[in-house]
């Protein structure tokens, strides 16, 4: 996801952050011991803080952008809502020891894993969904038993300030605590000898941010981006991929990590698909899409600004506006824009758009798109629209994605089950479910050995001839 940050004048003072940070580290030792229920409780109590002050949520998120509340209980608040209800009903499992076989050699010995936190967590959060990607690691946070320190984006502050009043509502500060403000702010914070580093951005900040870890040798989930493909083929139902593309890409304005980036169609439906795709964009926003309640506008001038030099580059080197275009600066408003006749040097083609551009490119065969997505970065996640299981198939075993749905969109992100995360340069490290739990949390091995006479000591030195047969022995059948 494309995430930058502005310099402003930080609102916290690092003493406070030192005195935070300390507090915390404290305290860590006793948030190792809660309990499920004590882990739970917390869990719902956050819950609880969220249903009631929803209506003060849904009004900062569109003072900062102007989604819709429908939007935001679809994007926002219903994924965290299940993010905390499947780790209330997992989480008596996931912190169960987990006892694991024991091999010939060490015959009388006892082995388990244990789950223990990782101590004092950073979450740095992007803008594009702000409560959702601030809130979901922190649920997955607090069910392994850490404190957390969390960092959002200036660039929403309605919702920046509401998190952290509803934080201060449901924690105190030495569990989890809340620190708006610029990137002096996530400096200061990054030289902390954090036990985490939970971070989602975009892939230049993502290098700073693992640079910055490496001081401490801190461990880091990146959650990234880049530049998701979609492929639709000759056997697919044109109305109905047009459909969930529309959808997908065009949600948050196009503001999402990933949103569909760029359309690869077989050459035969490309004209069905297009015009299809027109219909679906004035079905969902209307005849005149600037005026819909339900489009969310980019989220400042320079992202605004970028996006439109998208978009004039591409028409500079030739490409072709089939659909939108329309531009307002004052109210940071793009239309929802379709490309054609892209070229691979252009910077539609080569930067994640994170906005409502979508170029749309050709293909014979499926050898050629594969080749042109295996060209670039490895994506956050690809969309597949076929038919037929061998192209499927095909696709899936000649490509690398950090997710990928067949026949819809983004749907991979909802189920807590799969891992979410990127590959390289889309991302390092999963989350979402007991992935989310586990990337907060440190799998300790733990042998127990018997007090006395043990196989082992058959082969402690002197290395006499005796000895020499039981390392043959220990070799050959342990």
């Amino acid at each position: 996801m494309n995430t930058t940050i502005d310099t402003l004048q930080a609102p916290s003072t690092f003493e406070h952050i030192d005195q935070v940070f300390e507090a915390q580290q404290r305290n860590a030792q006793a948030l190792k011991a809660t309990t499920v229920s004590q882990r739970i409780t917390k869990l719902k109590a956050l819950k609880k803080a969220i249903q009631d002050n929803a209506t003060e949520l849904r009004q900062a998120i569109y003072n900062d952008f102007r989604k819709s509340a429908e939007e935001v209980d679809v994007t926002e608040i219903f994924v965290v809502y299940k993010a905390i209800d499947h780790v209330c009903g997992k989480l008596k499992r996931w912190m169960r020891p987990k006892k694991v076989a024991t091999p010939k050699a060490l015959l009388g010995t006892s082995s388990r894993i244990i789950k223990e936190p990782k101590g004092v967590a950073l979450i740095i959060a992007p803008w594009n969904y702000p409560f959702q990607l601030t809130i979901d690691p922190l649920v997955y946070a607090i069910a392994a038993g850490n404190a957390a320190i969390l960092k959002p984006s200036e660039m929403t502050p309605h919702t920046s300030a509401f998190m952290k009043k509803l934080i201060r509502q449901v924690f105190n500060e030495n569990e989890v605590a809340v620190f708006e403000g610029d990137a002096n702010v996530a400096q200061h914070l990054l030289k902390k000898r954090f036990d985490h580093i939970f971070f989602t951005g975009s892939p230049a900040l993502g290098k700073i941010i693992m640079k910055a870890a490496s001081e401490h040798l801190t461990p880091v989930t990146l959650e990234l981006g880049g530049k998701s493909p979609t492929i639709v083929d000759d056997t697919t139902n044109v109305d109905d991929a047009a459909e969930k593309i529309v959808y997908g890409k065009f949600m948050n304005c196009g503001q999402t990590c990933i949103a569909p980036d760029y359309v690869l169609v077989h050459e035969s439906v490309k004209e069905a698909l297009i015009s299809r795709m027109k219909d679906k964009i004035h079905q969902f926003y209307g005849e005149n899409v600037k005026e819909s309640p339900d489009l969310t506008r980019i989220v400042n001038e320079r992202h605004f600004t970028r996006v439109k030099q998208l978009i004039d580059d591409a028409v500079d080197k030739g490409a072709q506006i089939s659909e939108g275009g329309d531009m307002d600066a004052s109210q940071h408003y793009i239309a929802p824009t379709l490309l054609e006749n892209v070229a691979p040097e252009m910077e539609v083609m080569q930067e994640e758009i994170f906005g409502p551009v979508l170029p749309i490119v050709p293909f014979k065969n499926l050898q050629e798109a594969t080749d042109l997505i295996n060209s670039k970065a490895k994506p956050l996640a690809l969309y597949i629209f076929s038919k037929n299981k061998r192209n499927q198939q095909f696709i899936i075993n000649n490509t690398t994605a950090g997710g990928t749905t067949i026949n819809d969109t983004m749907l991979h992100i909802v189920n807590p089950h799969l891992p979410f995360g990127g590959v390289n340069n889309s991302g390092i490290g999963k989350t979402h479910g007991y992935y989310g739990f586990e990337a907060f949390s440190n799998e300790r091995a733990l042998l127990k050995q018997r007090v006395g006479f043990t196989g082992i000591k058959l082969i402690y030195p002197p290395y006499t001839d005796r000895v020499r047969k039981f390392i043959k022995m220990f070799i050959k059948w342990a």
